[in-house]
């Protein structure tokens, strides 16, 4: 019986798919030492991992190199996630790597990655859990160091944007072993307190270690068990933490959660203005509307002539005096003559009490537009200061640097500004 032979190539590639198909060698995850490192001009990455008593070659090929957060050396203890399979050209098998994190990070990634797929299948990322915020808060509270920038950047943010709320800040620990408890504890004490309608939770920048508070399950439980909406501020933009998916609203900087909190002052008063003048334009529209009805009353022809409504009565009246006079005696004909004349003045004094009725009608209906009317109220005296064409509520608001125009009802005052004292 002859024999068969196979080639060296349909060896490898045998070889080669058995590899690929097994499904125990497409997600391994390796800890190692690197060796052999050596970093291509094209970006790819070749290296050896060891252990004690083994060694595999391993490629990082340049498209998967972006997730790296350092640079690789020899000696390196590191985790690394990939495939094995075989390079068919030569018959050796290696490690291609799609994720390399210095080990320590990689637990720590790990242990991010595992708590972020059970917290989302327990829908705890669902939208459908997501909080609206308030469009007008009072009171914001604030859960961060009392002492780090971010608090900081927060407040000159409100007081800039919205001085009209009130900031409480909730002092936490935002870095180190306790803190996931101090972050926790604070979230569920501003809900005990009911003190503010929104809550920015989070601090700056640093490393995953610095920020890892933000990725434990007890902080992730409290924020969505917060009855009260919360804002995330954890870290920079490029930052993205446990409590980022779970919390309500997620912002990119501490600086930014304050911005999404609140309303802009200016974007306010720009539309107080608006709609002052809408207002304004209304009342003289429906002052104009009365103006014009009362005219058309008083002109129209009823008012003007009510004895044309009796005319044809009269001819009528004088037909049948005329016609009476022949078959009536004189006295019956005088008593209709009285009744006559009694239904004249009777329809006279209702036309005209139907007119003073609508002429008192009208003046209620202008005194009571006059009384909203903001030009009415500045004609007693009351007058809007405007600095930099915007309305100025409080003398803090003043800028002792430029001057203001004091808006009356008939025209305006620019005046320097000599002095400012707050009361």
């Amino acid at each position: 019986m002859e024999r068969k032979f196979l080639t060296v190539s349909a060896l490898n590639r045998y070889l080669k798919f058995k590899f690929d198909n097994d499904q125990n060698l497409q997600k391994i995850l390796l800890k190692a030492e690197i060796s052999n490192f050596k970093h291509h001009s094209r970006g790819h990455l070749y290296l050896k991992l060891k252990d004690n008593s083994a060694s595999i070659d391993a490629v990082m090929f340049a498209s998967s190199t972006k997730t790296l957060n350092f640079k690789p050396k020899d000696g390196d203890q590191v985790i690394v996630e990939g495939h094995i399979s075989i390079y068919e050209p030569y018959g050796t098998y290696q490690l291609y790597i799609k994720k390399m994190d210095l080990d320590g990070i990689g637990d720590l990634y790990l242990a991010y990655e595992q708590l972020k797929e059970k917290l989302e299948k327990l829908g705890m990322f669902s939208e459908e859990h997501k909080k609206p915020l308030p469009k007008y808060p009072q009171n914001i509270g604030v859960i961060t160091s009392p002492t780090g920038a971010a608090v900081r950047d927060i407040i000159n943010v409100l007081s800039i944007r919205y001085p009209l709320a009130r900031v409480i800040i909730y002092p936490a620990l935002v870095q180190g072993v306790n803190a996931k408890e101090s972050v926790a504890d604070q979230i569920n004490n501003a809900n005990i307190d009911e003190l503010v309608d929104v809550l920015i939770v989070g601090r700056g920048g640093g490393s995953i270690e610095d920020l890892w508070a933000f990725n434990e399950e007890v902080v992730a439980r409290a924020i969505y068990a917060s009855k009260i909406p919360i804002i995330s501020a954890v870290g920079h933009e490029t930052d993205f933490t446990i409590a980022d998916f779970v919390s309500d609203v997620r912002a990119s900087t501490p600086s930014h959660a304050a911005e999404i909190a609140v309303p802009s002052k200016t974007d306010l008063l720009n539309t107080i203005s608006k709609y002052m003048d809408r207002m304004q334009t209304s009342l003289s529209r429906a002052s104009e509307a009365a103006n014009k009805y009362f005219k058309q009353v008083t002109q129209s022809n009823i008012i003007a002539n009510p004895e044309k409504i009796t005319e044809n009565i009269k001819l009528k009246l004088i037909y049948l005096e005329e016609k009476l006079t022949a078959y009536k005696p004189s006295k019956q004909i005088e008593h209709y003559r009285e009744n006559i004349h009694n239904y004249q003045l009777r329809f006279h004094q209702i036309i005209y009490t139907i007119l003073r009725d609508k002429q008192n009608r009208f003046v209620s209906s202008t005194e009571k537009l006059d009384l909203v009317n903001p030009l009415s109220i500045m004609k007693k005296g009351y007058t809007i200061v405007k600095q930099d064409q915007t309305i100025k509520k409080s003398v803090t608001e003043i800028d002792e640097s430029s001057n203001i125009d004091v808006e009356f009802h008939d025209g305006y005052l620019n005046c320097e500004i000599l002095k400012k004292v707050v009361k």
